[in-house]
């Protein structure tokens, strides 16, 4: 266990204003004063006094804690303590300024997009319910190949109209063009684009269409593409929900949500083709250091590949 570093009368004198007159809680008071004897141990190592402590020493220590292995959240709670602390020190005139202004944490990494294997995100696609309503199967079954062949986002899909009409533009609609095996979305950022769509896709969409209106009296349909079983467009919400459903009786251990498959769509692409520019284009991304995360994913798959394939990657 760490033994405690023993505080100077400053800090003692800082802790105690903040438990009286700041009335801070106890626990945040007590957080307080592990993160200033962290400092005051470091200010002991480096032999100067931790009033004297300067940019260049608080940043060392931020560069010992991240190398260490403390995450980039905890760091910034602590600088952030240590900043009131100094910041109370120079209103008291101790210090001539404030040596953790300006200091920042470092940016956690950005979590990879979760992204199916091809085995996985093909077998979701072929997956048929045996038993399951013939409307609701055709349904769910176009809308899965339209998320994973087009990367297509919730929103898109949800949007999508059998044919554009005199409100589409105004409401902010997309269509299918089936003749010219073409998906019309509005994306982020009120932008268009013209998605193809594959041939798989293009059969769903047919299937789904000779039922889509059966159940209903004329007239009773908007123009929506995808609607529930009331007639009304379906939302976000409603298609997370089946999807999720979908991948559980596929047998895919990992619940899937319609952005999983806008991520395996870009990786698949992506791992097949090399163009990184092109999937820009077809997800719609306004800057490509957004689509940039997926050649991450792409190093991830090789990576897996050569550990599994390559004689000198094996473990003895």
């Amino acid at each position: 266990m760490t033994t405690p570093a023993p505080l100077p009368p400053e800090a003692l004198r800082y802790l105690e204003h903040v438990r009286v007159e700041k009335r801070l809680a106890a626990r945040t008071v007590t957080l307080y004063t592990l993160d200033l004897e962290k400092l005051a141990r470091f200010s002991a190592q480096v032999e100067v006094p931790l009033l004297r402590l300067q940019t260049a020493h608080i940043r060392r220590f931020v560069a010992l804690m991240h190398g260490s292995g403390r995450g980039g959240r905890g760091i910034a709670l602590i600088l952030s303590g240590w900043r009131g602390f100094f910041a109370w020190a120079a209103a008291q005139g101790l210090v001539p300024s404030n040596p953790v202004q300006g200091v920042r944490a470092p940016r956690a990494p950005k979590p990879l997009p979760k992204a199916l294997g091809v085995d996985d995100a093909v077998r979701l696609a072929e997956f048929s319910h045996d038993g399951a309503d013939p409307w609701l199967e055709a349904r769910d079954a176009a809308m899965v190949e339209l998320l994973y062949g087009c990367g297509l986002r919730v929103g898109e899909l949800a949007g999508l109209d059998v044919a554009p009409g005199p409100d589409t533009e105004r409401l902010g609609r997309g269509w299918i063009d089936l003749q010219a095996a073409e998906a019309h979305v509005l994306g982020k950022g009120s932008k268009r684009r013209s998605l193809p769509v594959g041939a798989a896709a293009l059969q769903a969409l047919q299937a789904w269409l000779q039922l889509r209106a059966t159940p209903f009296a004329p007239g009773r349909l908007d123009g929506a593409l995808f609607v529930g079983q009331r007639g009304a467009r379906l939302t976000a919400q409603s298609i997370w929900l089946r999807l999720r459903q979908r991948s559980q009786l596929a047998g895919l251990t990992t619940p899937v949500h319609p952005h999983m498959l806008r991520h395996s769509f870009a990786s698949h692409l992506l791992q097949s083709s090399g163009d990184l520019r092109a999937v820009q284009e077809l997800l719609g991304h306004a800057n490509i250091t957004t689509t940039q995360v997926y050649t991450r994913l792409d190093y991830q798959h090789l990576a897996q590949v050569y550990d599994q394939a390559h004689p000198r990657a094996r473990k003895k």
